[in-house]
């Protein structure tokens, strides 16, 4: 059964613009439509989550998702937005990559199953590289003017620009290939429709032309607004860099937390965006959280979602556990239960000192650990104060100034925390 999706992703305010009758194509039955994705890296990042929820909500409506892995165009680099070209790829390095991103694609498409409307995924790589420079000039540059590639904006804002140095060649015909790459698909793949960022539309509309020029056939371009955040900050970025979609360049911790961390404005944005709840939980989630904001429970709905899509439970569970040892109620179980990476994530930026791993051995003593080999507090006199207070933890449990650390206290056998009070925290390494 085909559902509305232009109507669907208008509610979840994912529509930027629509090629006139581009609705009325897809109510007409299964069609299919692609989006390009760049493999440079070997992982996706969050920025690339707007065009995998569009191409999963494509397939939910009905319709056949095509995910085209730009492996040709990823040699050359987008002109829109960029003010440097990219580095070339080998092939063996294109095809680790594509594999990486389609383990990704696989959380949200169904790309195994033998319903019509599986998903695919291709490489533009596989029909760009037997192509020669006069063969392409002659077949399909030859459709297309100077004039109308130079009135595209992303030509024009580089040109333009005061702090670019132009732009070369390769990149002015960025637009050529991928427009390329969509009668490819329209002729190979019954591929009618192309989608992705509004910054794409002038290189999606080269697609529709060449289709309309060389095939007398008719494409369709549909785009989503490029996603900000509400204080004005880059969205997909950490102080860290890029959020990543593998866990082993963003860890599942920091990615819950990324997303714990959105405001109340953007959380309510992102509800609609980056999760597949429907209308009804949405707004009643949205409702909920007005009435008590201070339960941030849109950002914690939205960091459960898109933690478990992109990871799975048990990476979001061990998320939370991580989460509630910093602000929330845990015991010495729930530290020793984390990972070294969690847990470095975890007490990211908490003062750290090394201790040789005989003194543990022996029993380091507390006012020690704390003061004269710690070096966390001023002096041995603080330390007793701070014990005598009975504010001094190990591994989240309150200790006398008569208590010894051993190899009992490890956690991951080189960690042991250290705490004064609920938020100063102190981690001791054995090396």
């Amino acid at each position: 059964m085909i559902k509305n999706f232009v109507e669907e992703l208008t509610w979840r305010g994912m529509i930027h613009t629509v090629m006139p009758g581009a609705e009325d194509h897809l109510m007409e039955g299964m069609k299919s439509a692609y989006i390009g994705f760049d493999p440079t890296a070997d992982s996706l990042h969050i920025g690339n989550l707007v065009p995998i929820m569009i191409l999963a909500h494509y397939q939910r409506c009905g319709h056949k998702p095509v995910a085209l892995v730009g492996g040709a165009t990823g040699m050359i680099g987008d002109p829109s937005g960029k003010s440097n070209e990219r580095n070339l790829l080998d092939e063996k390095t294109l095809r680790h990559n594509q594999e990486a991103i389609k383990g990704q694609l696989a959380h949200f498409l169904d790309f195994e199953s033998d319903a019509p409307n599986a998903a695919e995924l291709v490489n533009n790589y596989d029909w760009m590289k037997e192509f020669s420079f006069l063969e392409f000039i002659r077949d399909v540059g030859k459709h297309i003017t100077v004039n109308y590639m130079m009135a595209k904006d992303s030509v024009k804002n580089r040109i333009s620009s005061e702090s670019s140095e132009g732009m070369s060649f390769t990149e002015f015909t960025y637009q050529l290939v991928q427009g390329y790459d969509f009668l490819h698909l329209y002729k190979n793949k019954n591929c009618t429709i192309q989608m992705g960022g509004s910054d794409q539309w002038g290189n999606i509309t080269t697609g529709t032309e060449l289709i309309r020029r060389i095939s007398g056939g008719k494409g369709y371009a549909i785009t989503c607004p490029l996603i900000t955040k509400s204080d004005g900050s880059k969205f997909g970025k950490s102080e860290g860099g890029n959020v990543w979609l593998d866990a082993k360049r963003t860890s599942p911790y920091k990615f819950y937390q990324y997303w714990l961390n959105s405001s109340d404005e953007d959380a309510e944005k992102y509800i609609k965006i980056f999760t597949f709840l429907d209308k009804e939980a949405v707004e009643a989630l949205v409702e909920e959280h007005k009435q008590a904001p201070h339960l941030r429970l849109l950002q914690k709905r939205l960091a459960e979602e898109i933690t478990t899509l992109v990871h799975s439970k048990e990476d979001l569970d061990n998320a939370i556990k991580a989460s509630n040892i910093l602000f929330g109620k845990s015991t010495s179980e729930d530290l020793k239960a984390l990972n070294e990476a969690t847990f470095l994530d975890v007490f990211d930026g908490v003062p750290l000192t090394k201790i040789a791993q005989e003194e543990i051995e022996k029993g380091l003593d507390i006012i020690a650990a704390l003061a004269e080999k710690g070096g966390f507090l001023k002096s041995n006199g603080e330390a007793r104060r701070a014990l005598k207070e009975n504010s001094i933890s190990v591994n989240k449990e309150k200790v006398k100034d008569d208590y010894k650390i051993t190899s009992a206290d490890l956690i991951n056998d080189q960690f042991v925390l250290l705490q004064r009070g609920k938020k100063n925290y102190f981690v001791l390494q054995v090396v």
